[in-house]
């Protein structure tokens, strides 16, 4: 990590009192200086910008109506200057301990056609069991790489990647174009991109932060309703990688599985309720 440049991003938006936490752990991490962390505002109305100067991070502030998942990484990935990886981060990821930037950017070296590698994401202890699960599920505590022939075997999750704690090698996102012009999931299609042009996608499951979520059944539909309408403009993801056959019902019989060994059989009507709204939010998106 010594010879690698970097430089970790956050976008935020209100990102509130916590925030504060969030920033006093990472510029405490292994090898990083306060000026390799740049915090982009969609010109917050509390208190954001006041953490981040407290912080003594870079901050730059941009018109709220100018936000896009997409294009405010890739306008964020440009301002980062002269850097060899670029880690995008969120604003409610907690780093898990002193190294969790100095691993993902170690595992860049298990092979040089890695062009981006994503973190483990560890459930917060409030989240509720349905939360925690989902992030159990997705990310195992076994590190793996990927490459565009492993999409006969995993379909659509091929491509699957996160923003929330995901390191990009910038000279690849400028020789593909960068993120697209998305609202949702520009994670998944960076990743497509990058499998596509044949460099291959990591998972370090050394390099963790904290960061789950509590969504209700309606806001579990909206979810995957807006899900549905990214794959549906986005439909050369699906065209070249298909669908992840099998996947569904892995995670549901897995779900349920997690249910009874926490002695929560009661939640299993809920369950069948859950996933019925994020099968009919997916087809109706």
């Amino acid at each position: 990590m010594e010879n690698t440049k970097i430089n970790v991003i956050i976008p935020t938006y209100n990102a509130g009192e916590e925030f504060r936490e969030v920033l006093g752990i990472l510029v405490k991490q292994t090898g990083l200086a306060k000026t390799d962390i740049l915090v982009v505002d969609s010109s917050s109305s509390d208190n954001t910008q006041a953490i981040v100067k407290d912080a003594g991070v870079s901050l730059i502030v941009i018109p709220q109506k100018e936000f896009g998942h997409g294009k405010t990484r890739k306008f964020a990935a440009e301002q980062a200057g002269d850097v060899d990886v670029v880690i995008f981060m969120t604003q409610d990821a907690l780093a898990y301990d002193k190294n969790t930037i100095k691993n993902i950017v170690a595992y860049f070296a298990k092979d040089e056609k890695l062009s981006a590698v994503y973190g483990r994401q560890i459930p917060y202890a409030e989240t509720d069991i349905f939360g925690k699960h989902a992030r159990l599920f997705n990310y195992k505590e076994q590190s793996s790489i990927k490459s565009l022939d492993d999409r006969k075997k995993y379909g659509i999750k091929t491509t699957f990647f996160s923003d929330t704690f995901g390191a990009y090698r910038k000279d690849v996102l400028e020789e593909l174009g960068s993120f697209p012009d998305v609202q949702f999931s520009e994670d998944a299609c960076m990743a497509g991109k990058m499998l596509i042009a044949g460099y291959k996608i990591g998972y370090c499951a050394e390099a963790k932060v904290y960061h789950s979520h509590t969504f209700s059944v309606w806001e579990e539909f909206k979810r995957y309703r807006e899900i549905g309408r990214f794959y549906r403009q986005e439909s050369w993801l699906l065209d070249t990688f298909g669908k992840a056959e099998g996947e569904g019902l892995k995670f549901v019989k897995s779900q349920a599985k997690y249910l009874l060994d926490n002695g929560k059989w009661y939640l299993l009507p809920e369950l069948v309720v859950r996933n019925g709204m994020k099968y009919l939010g997916y087809k109706l998106g």
